[in-house]
């Protein structure tokens, strides 16, 4: 697949829709058995739906990450492609692997993330998020901001995963008083997971020779990389309305999942970067563990 073709594909990613869903067995990596009562918080910063398939420098930080992390009791993702006009979270009991872009190798239509949901679990989200009419809803899945990584974190899908809608109606700062309403979470074992980019100007990707990073896809990922670990929610509730804020993101979808994993941080957690870099040019694969 060449890069041009790589890039359209990109581009045709829906961000809701009728999803195409086939099945093939889960890829097989054994990840750490611990368990730990409370879970750190992660942003993952996805890139292309091809790294489900690829051995790179971001996959192998994964599955490095992988490693360190304990076993939570499920996880919930908060995924850049379930940008819709409410608050949903997924309630199946088993959630399907949505397929939601086009124009990729066949290879990738087949990947099946076979991960149980948790009723219980979706009425307890609902509880938690009740100031913005939160629900569970069975018309969505884990799409490819979610299975994506996944594949490479939980491989064996041996844990319960649902999926959070970001509600595209709300401002920045009500994103990160969801993430904040989220916090008890990690103390009953839920491990949080932001899934989207720092930086994501598909424009850019398109026009670009896909290895000059430009000066504003540096400077608006070194100043959130500040940002976070200072626990600046005033600088990320605000980086988007910046002239670099509106370069890296012409639409806010990839970056609001960062508002919910901030939002889930405490400001005592270490601050951690993973996966520092940029693919693209100006796409920032940076990723971010907290605690």
């Amino acid at each position: 697949m060449t890069r041009r073709e790589l890039l359209n594909a990109i581009a045709a990613v829906a961000l809701t829709g009728t999803a195409c869903r086939t099945r093939s067995e889960p890829m097989q990596l054994t990840a750490s058995t611990d368990t730990s009562p409370r879970q750190p918080v992660l942003f993952l910063g996805h890139g292309s739906p091809m790294n489900a398939l690829e051995t790179n420098r971001w996959s192998d930080g994964w599955r490095t990450l992988a490693g360190q992390l304990p076993r939570p009791r499920a996880i919930l993702c908060i995924s850049a492609h379930w940008y819709v006009g409410g608050t949903w979270v997924t309630g199946q009991a088993a959630p399907p692997t949505i397929h939601d872009f086009g124009g990729f190798p066949q290879a990738l239509f087949e990947v099946h993330y076979p991960a149980k949901g948790d009723d219980t679990l979706a009425r307890r989200i609902s509880s938690l998020l009740a100031d913005w009419q939160g629900a569970p809803r069975n018309d969505w899945g884990l799409d490819h901001g979610c299975w994506s990584v996944l594949v490479h974190l939980r491989p064996a899908a041996d844990v319960p995963v649902l999926q959070l809608s970001i509600d595209r109606r709300l401002p920045p700062e009500r994103h990160l008083a969801i993430g904040r309403a989220l916090r008890p979470l990690r103390d009953e074992g839920v491990l949080i997971l932001g899934s989207g980019n720092i930086t994501h100007n598909l424009r850019h990707a398109f026009s670009s020779d896909g290895v000059t990073t430009p000066d504003w896809a540096e400077r608006f990922d070194r100043d959130a990389a500040q940002a976070l670990g200072q626990h600046d929610a005033a600088w990320l509730s605000q980086a988007l309305s910046r002239d670099d804020g509106r370069l890296a993101h012409p639409t806010p979808d990839h970056y609001l999942p960062l508002l919910y994993a901030a939002g889930a941080a405490d400001e005592g957690d270490a601050v951690q970067f993973l996966n520092t870099g940029f693919d693209y040019g100006s796409l920032s694969m940076r990723s971010v563990r907290f605690g």
